[in-house]
């Protein structure tokens, strides 16, 4: 009889447990994801085979979250304490977004109310980062998004990326940052040309490129104010 795979025949580096604490919880696929809440598989056959059943049935996180104890339970592999771990989880995602909706949202208004939206999402880190804060029309953040990730030097950003996210948000502006692993957030000649190819985009997508800031550990760069925008 031929053994069944299981996430056990993996290598380390592709486990989902290993994967998170190594690269961080946003690099992982919702497989992985759904497989790392409910733990384990059944017998004879991997957690991950379990998670793409359930996102094959139900197809979406969407229909995930709606389907009840017993339609989850009707999937091969889900039992009642699977499927409760399954709820309990999808539930708490649900009351944090409940909570970020009626936090008042950030005015943008500075460089540095820029720095104090995304410092923490770029501090110690060794590579290049790419985010687009999308705002609306009274400059309140609507979203952050990160949508690239380079190498120690360089990040490779396409106009669609930038403004896919911002169009959905129907954002009013945008302002970039990135990050200088260096502690140098003197622009490079290809920031500067990446910035006035993307404020050409905006242009015609109809949505303003306010600013693109670099951002150090411990201080920032706005092109705007050094006329570089």
């Amino acid at each position: 009889m031929t053994k069944s795979f299981t996430v056990h025949d993996l290598p380390l580096s592709e486990r989902p447990r290993e994967r998170l604490l190594k690269h961080g919880v946003t690099a992982l696929s919702q497989q992985e994801l759904l497989a790392l809440i409910l733990g384990r598989g059944t017998k004879g056959k991997s957690v991950m085979v379990t998670a793409q059943n359930l996102l094959s049935q139900f197809g979406n996180l969407k229909n995930l979250a709606a389907a009840s104890v017993e339609e989850l339970t009707k999937v091969k592999g889900i039992g009642l304490a699977k499927a409760a771990q399954i709820k309990a989880a999808l539930e708490l995602s649900k009351r944090l977004e409940e909570h970020e909706d009626i936090r008042p949202r950030m005015t943008v208004k500075s460089p540095e109310d820029v720095v104090k939206a995304i410092k923490n999402q770029l501090r110690g880190k060794k590579k290049e980062h790419f985010y687009v804060l999308s705002l609306d029309t009274r400059n309140h953040l609507l979203e952050s998004e990160e949508v690239s990730k380079g190498s120690l030097d360089s990040s490779i950003v396409h106009p669609r990326e930038v403004f896919k996210q911002a169009i959905t948000n129907s954002a009013a502006s945008v302002i970039f940052v990135h990050n200088h692993p260096s502690g140098d957030p003197t622009p490079s000649n290809d920031d500067i040309q990446l910035t006035k190819r993307l404020k050409e985009a905006g242009e015609l997508v109809g949505i303003e490129v306010l600013d693109h800031i670099v951002v150090c550990d411990h201080t920032h760069l706005s092109m705007k104010a050094r006329n570089l925008l």
